[in-house]
């Protein structure tokens, strides 16, 4: 099968597709002349929407995000054009919810105004009132999004005797987890949240000034799920007046141009959007797809086939 990539893959990762397919790097207008099977894109830089799969050619009959997310992909158009859509579920969790952990403790304990005190060489000493931050131990997590990515965080927050609730369309089997049906009650009971929800019109803005209002001036506020699910404006301002406490942000809305007020807050702890990005998790993820495509080739029907 032929597979056109449309985004920059790790060299490690390139041989796993190639060790599969014929691959070939390019950009989505090469689809026409090229004549693919299938088509590897991720959440950038292209949106795959009605008009684009309408005009891809006869020959694509897959294409692989190499994603979890797949809002960039209009399911219901690939679906009328019998294109076979496949993501990566799974396969990441731990990496992200390892890096919700390094977002948690970076907040909590002050790592930006850390390591800038450091690198500009102000740093004069051990002193008792230097940079006093929060411990986890006792606190409540509040998860917004209990899927695999808020059990494996749950799981890592318990170690750090952390107490854990959380809000989902519908409980889930999750021990020692209390369940909330009002994310906004959630939201006012929580020392800290995490949001590891997808993007859709309920969540979409989601945090913003009035359900910023309900929180403790000691929240600490986490996203790794979509930056569209804050509105970055009142977050920005609720920091800023110290209406919470901190934000550890791993995704921004309208990636890679995040808000630059985010960029002066010493209580806000920024990662580029690193969530999977380990070894194990990019290799995984090649996998899952690779298996995919090779089974729906065959006449199967992958676990992970979203349309």
């Amino acid at each position: 099968m032929k597979l056109l990539s449309v985004i920059a893959l790790p060299d490690r990762v390139k041989a796993r597709f190639e060790s599969s397919f014929s691959l070939v790097e390019g950009r989505l207008e090469d689809a026409v002349h090229l004549q693919p099977d299938a088509i590897l894109c991720s959440i950038r830089p292209y949106r795959f929407d009605r008009v684009v799969i309408e005009t891809l050619p006869a020959s694509v009959k897959m294409i692989a995000t190499y994603s979890v997310g797949h809002d960039h992909i209009d399911l219901e158009a690939a679906a009328a054009r019998r294109i076979a859509v496949f993501n990566t579920p799974g396969v990441l969790s731990d990496a992200v919810a390892d890096a919700a952990m390094l977002l948690m403790l970076g907040a909590a304990r002050r790592a930006t105004e850390s390591i800038a005190l450091l690198r500009e060489k102000r740093w004069t000493g051990w002193t008792p009132d230097q940079l006093i931050g929060s411990e986890l131990g006792g606190k409540t997590l509040g998860i917004l999004g209990m899927g695999e990515i808020g059990r494996r965080v749950a799981q890592r927050a318990r170690a750090f005797g952390m107490n854990i609730a959380y809000h989902n369309r519908r409980a889930v089997a999750e021990e020692q987890a209390l369940f909330h049906p009002d994310p906004h009650a959630l939201i006012a009971q929580s020392d800290v949240v995490l949001l590891a929800w997808p993007s859709t019109p309920e969540t979409r803005q989601f945090i913003a000034a009035k359900t910023l209002a309900l929180a403790k001036s000691s929240m600490i506020l986490l996203n790794v799920g979509r930056g569209d699910l804050v509105n970055d404006e009142d977050l920005i301002d609720a920091l800023k007046e110290g209406r919470i406490l901190a934000a550890g942000l791993d995704v921004f809305d309208n990636e890679p141009n995040l808000h630059p007020g985010y960029l002066d807050l010493p209580n806000a702890f920024l990662l580029p959007h690193i969530g999977s990005s380990t070894w194990e998790a990019r290799l995984a993820m090649a996998d899952i797809l690779v298996e995919a495509m090779e089974t729906h080739d065959a006449g199967g029907r992958p676990v992970n086939r979203i349309a």
